[in-house]
């Protein structure tokens, strides 16, 4: 397939700026036994980097979206929110050893306890580092992410494939580069990255996925001392099963990957109404948006932007599927340049396949 089709959206450049440094993200067989960490202060396997691992970046007093350095592969953000008595985390990243580093850098801000985690959706960059924390924090998330995360689907499926079962063949491929370069600063650099990846490649070998212990399926209200704290779904859109969590007296917004800065990965979306979904989300009070990949930002007029993209990519992809396009053929083809003004990297056309696959599958009637 044309690698050129890979970097057509914004998701994939988000992605890979939060997993790796320099590479593509890659992945190792499964956990072997009930692997557990919770309450331990040992790090678990691949626990190890350089410098920081996060970048708290303070959006109101107490609460901050903590971002990946690229120091350790982590996957996705994370938004926390310090309360009176206690502390809750939006999303859980990649790895046991993501999820304790959270937690370890989390002690230069607070000393308070950490008390929920809420996961956004089942993908495994957001929730396959639950299994880090004790019995007495309670995980919270929509009643089909949980049902993803205890049928193993976190575990499958295009993004797994594209993310993570490659990684043994990326850490051959970095020594194979090694082994040929002849610039001490090149090789310095690929080594650093070489390290990155063979811890990733040990942390996740330790993941069990852990389901959520606290589902919603509508909303689901927490009051914590003097702070509102609202988990909403909206409707399918990035997967069946999204939560944002809204704070009204803040007016902030933690989306998941319901809304990212930029064009969000579709693999395992629904194009059709994901857009609607998103106009449910624009009746909120909000100034700023958490995304959980990319920066946060309070420019909200992006929301119209992508919606625009999803529903001009959605009328493509029916199109092509009607005139008996293959999805290879239309995800090569298919032309949504006339939205680089506001994703500058639609520079020709061509798509990311997964978005084709995807919407071909629910027009098939073969995935649901």
């Amino acid at each position: 397939m044309n690698p050129r089709i890979y970097v057509t959206h914004l998701s994939i450049y988000l992605v890979l700026a939060s997993l790796l440094v320099g590479c593509q993200p890659v992945s190792p067989p499964e956990a072997e036994g009930e692997v557990e960490w919770a309450d331990s202060e040992a790090p678990p396997p691949g626990a190890a980097w350089d410098g920081e691992a996060f970048t708290f970046h303070k959006i109101r007093d107490d609460i901050y979206h903590a971002v990946g350095t690229g120091n350790l592969t982590v996957g996705c953000n994370s938004s926390i929110i310090i309360n009176d008595e206690d502390v809750l985390i939006v999303d859980a990243h990649m790895t046991p050893a993501a999820s304790w580093a959270l937690r370890q850098e989390l002690k230069n801000i607070t000393d308070k306890p950490i008390r929920y985690v809420v996961n956004t959706h089942f993908h495994f960059d957001h929730a396959h580092g639950n299994q880090i924390f004790p019995d007495d924090v309670e995980i919270i998330g929509h009643r089909f992410t949980r049902d993803q995360l205890v049928s193993g689907a976190s575990k499958r499926g295009r993004g797994w494939e594209l993310f993570v079962e490659s990684v043994p063949d990326r850490i051959a491929a970095i020594e194979a580069r090694i082994a040929e370069e002849e610039d001490a600063g090149e090789k310095t650099e690929l080594e650093r990255q070489l390290g990155i990846q063979e811890s990733y490649l040990a942390a996740t070998n330790a993941i069990v996925a852990t389901p959520p212990t606290m589902t919603l399926t509508e909303r689901m209200t927490l009051t914590r001392g003097g702070r509102e704290i609202q988990l909403l779904f909206f409707g399918r859109g990035h997967t069946g099963g999204d939560v944002v969590v809204y704070l009204p007296e803040e007016r902030v917004l933690a989306t998941g990957d319901l809304v990212v800065n930029g064009i969000p990965y579709m693999g395992d979306g629904y194009l059709e109404v994901w857009a609607d979904t998103i106009e449910e989300l624009k009746r909120l009070d909000v100034d700023v948006i958490l995304p959980g990949h990319g920066q946060a930002f309070e420019d909200l007029e992006k929301l119209d932007h992508v919606q625009a993209y999803m529903r001009d990519l959605w009328t493509h992809i029916v199109a092509q599927h009607e005139a008996g396009v293959s999805a290879e053929r239309a995800a090569q083809t298919i032309d949504m340049t006339a939205h680089a003004a506001h994703f500058p990297q639609l520079s020709e056309p061509g798509v990311h396949p997964h978005a084709v696959e995807r919407a071909y599958a629910l027009l098939d009637g073969t995935e649901q």
